[in-house]
């Protein structure tokens, strides 16, 4: 199945910013990660078509998965 992957901030440093990938089915926002080789320490906020989902949420064909480091400011 493929999927569009977002990244942003750090965790597109060396990525592209959106590309479609294809995964196996079951597959989840970690094993995205450890295909992409992003640690999964490393995304704070996790969002499948929109919605905040956990690291171990099942991905479905053509969702989008969009992935956030750790944000800081003031």
């Amino acid at each position: 199945m493929t999927i569009t992957v977002k990244l942003f901030a750090t965790l597109r440093e060396n990525r592209e910013k959106i590309f479609p990938l294809e995964i196996g089915e079951n597959a989840t926002p970690t094993d995205v990660c450890s295909i992409l080789d992003i640690p999964i320490e490393t995304v704070a906020i996790i969002m499948v078509n929109g919605r905040s989902v956990q690291k171990d949420s099942a991905l479905n064909d053509k969702d989008i998965l969009a992935l956030f480091p750790p944000v800081g400011g003031g």
